[in-house]
């Protein structure tokens, strides 16, 4: 018979054995945040519905046909490649009110959309069983599902582009095409496809949104959601939009020149600059970074040395002519009302993305490891003031941070019992970006 073992929290076991605690040796926390995440509503002609769709830069590359409808290399799909060009993981929402889907006698697409009306379903009977079915889905020529030997609708399994109607009449037919598909609304005439978008998206973590409108209004709506998300619930992403106005917000980026072409949307910088400030460490910047992006960037507004200045003194996100190349001018938001408590330091892209490092590494520590599992005492606390510390060293180590005095870290006990204080001292780290020489000849 066993006697008295197994863990003890105090002495005070009554039985005679071993008691044995298995203790972890303290690691110090020094995990810093993956950075690569957009979200961006966006017009649709195929894919989910109503839902936010999770987007990896591999999914698109491998699964763009089944995901948005098109091939990876097909015009309609050069924003998202251009998103993909910094961005390695995108949360899409399709914006949509109402909306229809394609389908025939047979079948039912497997998303509303427009997309739908290019798959068909071709009908034959089986060869070596004349009385049976072969049944083939195409979109456009391209054969996406095939399914042999088919006795009745009741067993035909749905594929990735249709559900099958499972109480319809099988028949042969050359190609039975799906009608009837459509978008749906997307223009802000009442503000609920993108509101809806933004709604849906609040649940999620991301470094970048981009905002693809002209309409004053949609603009409108981000450029609100940004400041309340950051400001109010503490969610740490910039807005990344086209000609939004006067802002004056660190949270949001302002691209300034147009995209021109035929059949162009004016705003579609946008797409690579959430990409690429989603997507850039953080311990970097893109300035003076080349848009290697597939759409034409309008430079008439942007040619000369006054008008750069006027426009990066309004906190404009800038492209200009270097050579052969369109280069980022400096990497900037909005923000521009300085003053002694936020001075100019706030106003570039790589201090907010420290800062946003730090606030979301902070929580995401304190969350997992210190919420309802430390006491606040002494202890607690001094436990808490190491794993900050670590951090700062490694945001240190990376040079996103420099000369951390963990000796101004402090952390102490709140107003409550169940509060804790942290204060410190932090210098962000900028790149290189301007050179003053004195050059003295003898």
């Amino acid at each position: 018979m066993a006697l008295g073992g197994g863990f003890w929290l105090t002495q005070n076991k009554v039985l005679p054995g071993t008691y044995h605690n298995f203790i972890s040796k303290q690691r110090a926390f020094v995990n810093l945040s993956d950075r690569g995440y957009a979200a961006l509503p966006i017009v649709l002609d195929w894919g989910v519905d109503d839902a936010v769709m999770t987007v990896t830069k591999e999914d698109f590359q491998k699964d763009s046909l089944k995901l948005f409808g098109y091939d990876y290399t097909h015009e309609k799909l050069k924003g998202i490649r251009d998103l993909f060009k910094g961005a390695l993981t995108v949360f899409f929402h399709k914006l949509s009110l109402g909306g229809s889907f394609a389908e025939n006698d047979f079948a039912k697409a497997k998303y509303k959309g427009e997309r739908g009306n290019a798959i068909r379903n071709v009908i034959r009977a089986n060869v070596d069983e004349p009385s049976k079915f072969d049944v083939y889905t195409y979109l456009d020529n391209t054969l996406v599902d095939e399914q042999v030997s088919v006795a009745d609708a009741t067993v035909l399994k749905d594929n990735d582009y249709v559900d099958f109607k499972k109480n319809a009449t099988l028949a042969v037919t050359a190609g039975a095409p799906l009608t009837g598909g459509a978008n749906g609304a997307t223009a802000l005439t009442a503000g609920t496809p993108h509101q809806m978008a933004l709604d849906e998206l609040e649940g999620y973590g991301f470094n970048t949104i981009g905002c693809l409108s002209s309409d004053p209004l949609i603009k409108s709506l981000y450029v609100e959601y940004t400041k309340r998300i950051r400001d109010e619930v503490g969610a740490k992403f910039q807005l990344v939009g086209h000609k939004l106005g006067a802002v004056d917000h660190e949270g949001i980026i302002d691209i300034q020149n147009d995209t021109i072409g035929e059949g162009e949307e004016v705003f579609g910088a946008t797409y690579w600059v959430t990409g690429v400030q989603a997507g850039v460490a953080v311990n970097q910047s893109n300035t003076n970074r080349t848009y290697d992006g597939e759409h034409t960037l309008d430079m008439s507004e942007t040619k000369t040395q006054p008008q750069l200045t006027l426009l990066l003194n309004n906190g404009k996100y800038v492209f200009h002519r270097v050579g052969g190349n369109f280069n980022v001018l400096e990497d900037v938001n909005t923000f521009t009302s300085f003053r002694p408590d936020k001075n100019e330091d706030f106003s570039f892209n790589q201090t907010i993305r420290v800062l946003d490092q730090l606030a979301i590494d902070t929580a995401h520590l304190f969350n997992t490891r210190y919420l309802g599992k430390v006491p606040n005492d002494n202890d607690g606390r001094i436990s808490l003031w190491k794993d900050i510390g670590a951090h700062r060293m490694e945001m240190q180590r990376i040079r996103a941070i420099q000369n951390y005095d963990k000796e101004k870290l402090l952390v102490g006990q709140g107003q409550s019992k169940r509060a804790v204080v942290v204060q410190e001292e932090v210098i962000n780290t900028l790149t290189m970006s301007q050179l003053y020489v004195s050059t003295e000849v003898a």
